[in-house]
């Protein structure tokens, strides 16, 4: 239930002078498994009894309940689109939305999900499966027919590694 015809319960024995406990075994015992719970009916009547007049709920300052718009969905859309490695975070500071909702965007707008640190489609096509399946079978094919096939594979990067030390508790660049 809504709460709202309680809410004229707990207002009408208020103002005939009902404890908050009276009224909540009358409200429960009218509504049934649709009265409020416990903590929102003595929420409900401590406001009654703070001198709130209106039945109706308050519109609240703050924060609006989501900021999950058009304009925004469209905002990181466009972000994403022109660098598809920006990280959630520097989305969700550039357009000052919660970094929640940009990855709320991106896994149910846009259909993505995070690997690693980058994005990217939730599974593969048909045609990228078989693909794979080729490449890795070719792969496979050359190695079985030289022996030589792996000395001849040159792999690296530039990249960084950063190295734990747990005897020093630091970290090393190697």
């Amino acid at each position: 239930m809504d709460g709202g015809n309680e809410q004229i319960a707990i207002k009408f024995c208020f103002k005939a002078g009902l404890s908050a406990a009276e009224t909540l075994v009358l409200v429960q015992k009218a509504y049934g498994n649709e009265a409020l719970n416990r903590s929102n009916f003595f929420r409900s009547y401590s406001r009654f009894r703070d001198g709130r007049v209106l039945v109706e709920y308050y519109e609240r300052d703050g924060h609006p309940k989501s900021t999950r718009t058009e304009v925004n969905i469209a905002a990181v859309v466009e972000m994403f689109k022109n660098d598809r490695r920006i990280a959630s975070r520097m989305i969700a500071e550039s357009l000052n939305i919660p970094k929640t909702v940009v990855l709320q965007i991106l896994k149910e707008d846009l259909g993505k999900r995070k690997l690693c640190a980058r994005f990217v489609p939730q599974s593969l096509t048909p045609r990228q499966r078989e693909d794979r399946v080729t490449s890795c079978q070719d792969i496979i094919a050359m190695a079985d027919g030289d022996n030589n096939f792996f000395n001849q594979i040159i792999t690296g990067d530039e990249t960084c590694c950063f190295a734990y030390d747990p005897a020093t508790k630091r970290q090393s660049s190697e």
